[in-house]
């Protein structure tokens, strides 16, 4: 019997019929059944006239499976069986909602989410991704955002390795909105859009295409890498969002098929949503109600702003995905959105560290851990990138490649501290007005308490040479002076009571304060 690993994927493929659009024309169905578990999936046409359906088994023991459906005239019912057996070291299945504004894995482990972007390095030469996967492995980073669909934008005028769809008559184009894009596209300032027609069938995936999409998920998911996965956006030069609602409708339940197994996949309905204009609220609405009833295994789900937020209220959505939309507060507001929408916030963009010449691509790396802090000590989550100036225009924000900032060793030292947290969350707590105070614990009411025998103090870019203390009189407390730049952490003994410590008189500090048991 075929052995596959809890949380892991498993494949079911068989030959089946290739006449007419078998994209389109023909449907696999598999039903996987356990003692605890019952569940169909949709399979997908791969070419060559080769159908699949993958499952991720969420239980260990005996699972037994039919294959159904109209693809093949000699397959009406097929079974099989397998074994799901223990995970493996660093396999904690796939992130989710924990207590309704926090994050963790399906193991129970906590789940920081400490991202990184890079839009379009799937789309890159094939060495520079390979370049950019071993960076990966010695970062701090444990999820990815990129797209699905090329990117056409400051920086990023070739043309991709692949094309998603097939060249075909323009199947699946809507001619109106063909007519709307060409006066109303979102077009950075500068930037030449050349009159193409591509002439792709928005109903022929490209399968090359999807199935280097495979392959990156697969090797992000042996890392323990999220790939939050970005299903739309407006740096179009292709028409890709001209396809009509069928075709938009269709490519994202195939996606969703095809990718959906993967303990690490988050959906992204869109980044910046807003910018597309050729989509109305009641597309996108429509668009996460298609992706939310394709999504058996519940995976993460949400969609991403460039100006005002979306209603994260609604149902579909699992959590909040932000970009922030001032210029000078961003994750200040991290505490104000989890009172208000009641689920976990993840900064997906708060400007990157670089030098370019656009006011999102040029805070400082100290800028940017500021904020991380500021983030999680209020109980979010954050994400980083890097824009810095290159002679061959190769940026980590959209190409990967190499890591050349400061940054990336600052949140490393960070996301060592938040795993130590006991009980795994920290939740914004009462401070003095010049400090941002996390305690362990979390604050929704429903299973977890507030610790307040374990607290960091967030100084940012207050810089006191001194601090008082106001501890319980009762219990000793260890206190410890975290340098948040310079990663160090520096004893400052055991205290009790009111108390007044000395301080270094530098920005960026943080104290960390335990209680002796």
């Amino acid at each position: 019997m075929q052995k596959i690993e809890k949380w892991g994927v498993f494949e079911v493929s068989s030959k089946g019929k290739s006449d007419g659009n078998p994209f389109r024309d023909y449907a696999m169905t598999v039903t996987f059944k356990s003692d605890k578990e019952q569940m169909t999936v949709s399979g997908f046409y791969d070419g060559d006239g080769v159908y699949r359906a993958r499952f991720m088994p969420s239980h260990e023991g005996k699972y037994t499976y039919t294959i159904q459906g109209n693809f093949s005239d000699d397959i009406k019912e097929k079974e099989g069986d397998f074994e799901a057996v223990a995970p493996s070291e660093g396999n904690h299945g796939p992130v989710v909602v924990v207590d309704k504004i926090h994050l963790g894995y399906a193991d129970k482990t906590p789940y920081y989410s400490v991202g990184t972007t890079c839009y379009a390095w799937v789309n890159q030469p094939l060495e520079r991704q390979e370049q950019t996967l071993e960076t990966l492995k010695n970062s701090p980073f444990n999820k990815i955002r990129f797209c699905f669909f090329p990117k056409f934008y400051e920086f990023n005028t070739k043309e991709p390795l692949t094309y998603p769809f097939e060249r075909g008559n323009g199947e699946g184009l809507d001619p109106e909105l063909v007519r709307k894009e060409k006066t109303d596209r979102f077009v950075f300032p500068g930037m030449k859009v050349t009159e193409q027609d591509y002439g792709f069938d928005y109903t022929r995936p490209n399968v090359e295409h999807f199935k280097r999409y495979d392959l990156r998920i697969a090797q992000l998911m042996e890392m323990g890498i999220e790939a939050d996965m970005i299903l739309m956006h407006p740096y179009d030069k292709w028409g890709i969002n001209e396809m009509d609602k069928d075709a938009c409708d269709w490519y994202l339940k195939y996606v969703t098929a095809r990718y959906g197994a993967y303990r690490n996949v988050w959906w992204s309905i869109a980044n910046e949503f807003d910018f597309i204009r050729t989509k109305t609220l009641d597309d996108w609405e429509r668009y996460g109600q298609v992706v939310s009833a394709n999504n058996p295994f519940h995976k993460l789900l949400s969609v991403h702003n460039g100006g005002p937020f979306y209603d994260f209220s609604k149902d579909w959505i699992t959590h909040c995905s932000l970009q922030r939309v001032d210029f000078y507060k961003t994750t200040e507001v991290t505490d104000e959105l989890l009172e208000k929408y009641q689920k976990p916030v993840v900064w997906d963009e708060i400007c990157y560290e670089g030098n370019i010449g656009l006011g999102w691509g040029n805070i400082t790396g100290e800028e940017l851990v500021r904020r991380f802090w500021e983030g999680f000590m209020r109980g979010g989550h954050c994400g980083h990138g890097e824009t810095y100036v290159d002679p061959e225009d190769i940026l980590w924000w959209s190409h990967g490649g190499v890591l050349k900032g400061e940054s990336p060793a600052r949140l490393q030292f960070l996301h060592d501290i938040l795993k130590e947290v006991p009980g795994g969350y920290l939740s914004m707590g009462c401070g003095i007005f010049d400090e941002v105070v996390g305690y362990a614990g979390g604050h929704s009411g429903e299973g977890m308490e507030i610790c307040y025998d374990y607290s960091i103090h967030y100084l940012g870019i207050c810089r006191p040479a001194y601090r008082m203390l106001i501890l319980s009189d009762d219990a000793d407390y260890e206190v410890e002076l975290i340098d948040t730049w310079n990663m160090t952490i520096t004893p400052l003994g055991i205290k009790r009571g009111l108390c007044t410590i000395e301080m270094p008189g530098k920005q960026y500090m943080a104290l960390r304060i335990r209680k002796v048991k």
